[in-house]
């Protein structure tokens, strides 16, 4: 898969709805109920951080919700993107961007959301070919303003602000022209998934996906 193609990928991801649920799933039991959840309130792109022993797993159970499309976060080594593509993984994101996971996801033919905070960064990515990034850590970097700022002289590159964005700030990000939507760890709250309060999830997540974009 050229960057191209990724990039192509990854923006019609982006226009799916305006947030991808970020997930730290704990307990396998959660992850398809999850994703039911949050498919039902309009939010079908999923991505799976792999940063806990069952992330793995909690895609392969999520893959088989009907509507879902399933994505492997947290990618930083080629061993996390084939273990992701294994699980049944249709997307990968990166909180960072090196030589060796793009190729890696190229090779793979997984679309990548590959991260990046500077102007320098975003420029990289796009020399390579990849118009649609990850701004992570959002808020930690500057916020909506500075990602508005980047924009200005790099109007080719749409993100996917992730980092810090909640309902107190999404407006800010969802609002400006080179933000295509957002990644938020909000709208799938712990405490909601170890009560089995489900329709409280989906509730959330109606109210994320009836966001106003740009």
């Amino acid at each position: 898969m050229t960057p191209q193609d990724a990039s192509q990928q990854a923006e019609a991801l982006c226009r799916l709805a305006p947030v991808i649920p970020v997930l730290v799933i704990d307990e396998l039991a959660h992850a398809e109920p999850l994703a039911r959840a949050l498919v039902a309130g309009g939010l079908p792109v999923l991505e799976v951080t792999l940063r806990t022993p069952v992330a793995l797993d909690a895609i392969r159970a999520m893959t088989r919700v009907p509507g879902g499309v399933v994505g492997a976060g947290t990618l930083l080594t080629p061993a996390d993107v084939t273990a992701a593509v294994a699980a049944g993984a249709r997307f990968g994101v990166s909180p960072g961007a090196t030589d060796r996971i793009l190729s890696a996801c190229e090779a793979a033919d997984l679309p990548l959301l590959p991260g990046a905070a500077t102007a320098s960064e975003v420029m990289a990515l796009l020399e390579r070919g990849y118009r649609v990034q990850k701004f992570f850590p959002a808020e930690a970097n500057g916020g909506a303003p500075a990602l508005k700022a980047i924009g200005a002289p790099i109007p080719q590159v749409s993100f996917c602000p992730t980092g810090g964005v909640s309902p107190k700030n999404v407006g800010d990000y969802l609002g400006l022209s080179n933000v295509l939507c957002v990644g938020g760890s909000w709208v799938a709250p712990k405490d909601l998934m170890v009560r089995g309060d489900w329709e409280g999830i989906v509730a959330l997540a109606r109210a994320a996906a009836a966001l106003p974009r740009r």
